[in-house]
């Protein structure tokens, strides 16, 4: 039994420090802000959960969100990832970043069950993907593609609450957790009523990243979700999706060409070059300690601004 089935969304689980009692519970951000914060408790869930379930909610909580064991993928006689081991740690920021062609996206389609691979074993808060419902799975992984990928023949509300109109959430539950979802990511309640064409590039991307928190997931992950906004609407983003990841400490992981970007978001940054891992780290730590020379030519290679004024290399 998992908790998707046993609660309906916008339900959440809490558990009292004190007790050790799980609640159910639910309010929108505007409520929670007006009383200070918190979460409105319902009651007790029919006196508490059998031990088994709570047993399975600390287990989960301990897990490493995503595990690669010897995880290889070829497209004819192109290896696009090399056997790799690999661990995502729960509630970090994980950031995927090398050049194009070097098998970041892969890894994000794979951590998605969007592909399969070829060798090698992929496990999801412990659960074998390779022998896993995949569909209700995803349900627990919010995913923001390149560019958005809104519909465009769908308002942003619709596209907001596509999936959860799917799961057959009750419309007034869809309606609330757009709204709470609109005024977290700061995005102007009266455009959920417009088409993606009528809205700006960063408030397409605001649309996309609600699409992928509508169903509260355990796991967000990205790919490249800045790279084609102007440099001014890309570095308030920065900044607001920051802000909105450390709030909400989920597990995410983020594909992007830009170190700078890498370095500002990531607890981890792992270096990848023609489908292999060269270095995983801090950015000070590749900085620093590279592994290989390719780290240090790589990271040369996103001139600053400075340089270019004063003529040299930074």
């Amino acid at each position: 039994m998992t908790f998707d089935r046993v609660f309906s969304p916008p339900f959440r689980l809490t558990r009292s420090v004190e007790t050790g009692a799980f609640s159910l519970g639910v309010e929108s951000a505007r409520r929670r802000s007006q009383r200070g914060g918190g979460l409105f408790v319902l009651g007790p869930l029919r006196s508490s959960l059998p031990s088994p379930i709570s047993n399975l909610f600390v287990h989960r909580r301990l897990l490493r969100m995503l595990n690669f064991s010897s995880v290889s993928k070829s497209y004819g006689k192109k290896q696009v990832l090399a056997p790799t081991n690999l661990q995502i740690e729960s509630g970090k920021i994980t950031v995927l970043i090398g050049p194009s062609g070097c098998g970041k996206s892969t890894l994000l389609r794979l951590m998605i069950g969007l592909i399969a691979p070829d060798a090698g074993r992929i496990e999801f808060e412990g659960i074998d993907l390779g022998h896993a419902d995949i569909e209700s799975l995803r349900h627990k992984m919010g995913y923001v593609i390149q560019d958005g990928g809104l519909f465009p023949h769908l308002t942003a509300a619709q596209n907001v609450g596509l999936l959860a109109r799917h799961l057959k959430w009750k419309e007034a539950a869809v309606r609330e957790r757009t709204a709470e979802l609109a005024e977290f990511t700061h995005f102007p309640i009266e455009g959920l009523d417009r088409y993606p064409v009528q809205l700006s590039g960063g408030q397409r991307q605001r649309v996309s990243l609600m699409r992928a928190l509508m169903l509260d997931p355990d796991l967000l992950l990205l790919d490249e979700p800045l790279g084609a906004l102007d440099p001014l609407i890309r570095t308030d983003l920065q900044v607001e999706l920051r802000e909105i990841f450390a709030a909400l400490k989920k597990t995410v992981v983020l594909v992007t060409h830009d170190i700078g970007e890498a370095g500002f978001f990531g607890d981890r940054i792992i270096l990848m070059r023609e489908g292999n891992i060269i270095q995983s780290g801090t950015l000070d730590e590749l900085v620093d300690q590279p592994a290989d020379p390719f780290v240090t030519r790589f990271i040369n290679a996103q001139r600053s601004p400075l340089a270019a004024l004063s003529g040299g290399d930074r």
